[in-house]
């Protein structure tokens, strides 16, 4: 089976309402427990905001440490999931069930195998 990672884009600033979040959490753990049953899980990670990460580049043969995230937007990577599928359709199916229950954009891109 091919493995996919689907990143989830979350925008920056304040989370939703307690009430809209419960109801999120709710969807999401009903597509993690689905993914999970299905076999489909492989791993899952929840990053800290855009502002906490450190951009390590290279500029004249040394590390240059930047603080933020390497680009400015209003949404970044709030966290992803591995997943495996057969394939790419399959991954997709995975992608708009997490969207829906996420109510965030999904990105899935393959794993080179």
């Amino acid at each position: 089976m091919k493995q996919y990672l689907l990143s989830i884009y979350q925008p920056d600033g304040e989370p939703p309402a307690p009430d809209t979040l419960a109801a999120i959490m709710r969807d999401v753990e009903e597509w993690d427990r689905e993914l999970k049953a299905a076999g489909a899980w492989v791993f899952t990670g929840r990053l800290h905001p855009a502002g906490t990460a450190t951009v390590v580049r290279p500029k004249d043969g040394e590390p240059l440490l930047t603080d933020g995230p390497y680009t400015e937007g209003k949404e970044h990577v709030g966290g992803f999931v591995v997943i495996q599928a057969p394939d790419l359709d399959a991954a997709l199916d995975w992608g708009r069930k997490a969207s829906l229950a996420t109510t965030l954009p999904i990105e899935v891109r393959p794993l080179v195998d």
